[in-house]
């Protein structure tokens, strides 16, 4: 799991049989209490094998290659069925295991693994911890008009020394 990202609410997907390079958002349904990189847990529930069926906000990827008609391909109505490449070593109280950046997804009309993440879903998020984590030195350097370390002071509720 190293350097891989775990999935979460908003994660965007695409799939290698769609006609045009269209994308779905991934909704997480079956987990409510476990949140990544989401500071207020309110946002960024982690996705996981559990989140199985019709899981994405339109629930399609445009045309579908799989779907020939005529001069034409029918629409995708997109539908997992499966998930590879989680992360194993850990199970939430869904009994579902993480997904990473690098998982994928079968559809019933595709091949296995041809959904596929494009974008896991996770923001920087910057919270009070890491402003106080900060160095004011180096803070300084890189952006001269902020006092970094008045800033940090201010938020500890130290009052400001006059100069």
């Amino acid at each position: 799991m190293a350097n891989k990202h775990v999935v979460v609410q908003g994660a965007t997907l695409e799939c290698e049989f769609s006609v045009a390079p269209i994308t779905d958002i991934l909704k997480v349904l079956t987990n409510s209490k476990h949140y990544a990189n989401d500071h207020e847990a309110e946002n960024k529930l982690i996705a996981t094998t559990k989140e199985i069926g019709q899981i994405l906000e339109n629930n399609t990827f445009g045309k579908c290659k799989k779907q020939p008609s005529g001069n034409d391909y029918l629409p995708c109505t997109a539908q997992i069925i499966k998930w590879s490449n989680f992360y194993e070593k850990v199970t939430l109280s869904n009994k579902g295991k993480m997904l990473l950046e690098d998982s994928k997804a079968t559809c019933p009309m595709g091949a296995p693994d041809c959904i596929s993440i494009v974008k896991h879903g996770q923001k920087a998020e910057l919270t009070k911890i890491h402003v106080m984590k900060a160095n004011p030195i180096l803070m300084n350097q890189i952006n001269p008009l902020l006092d970094m370390g008045a800033f940090q002071n201010k938020l500890n509720g130290i009052p400001e020394v006059e100069k």
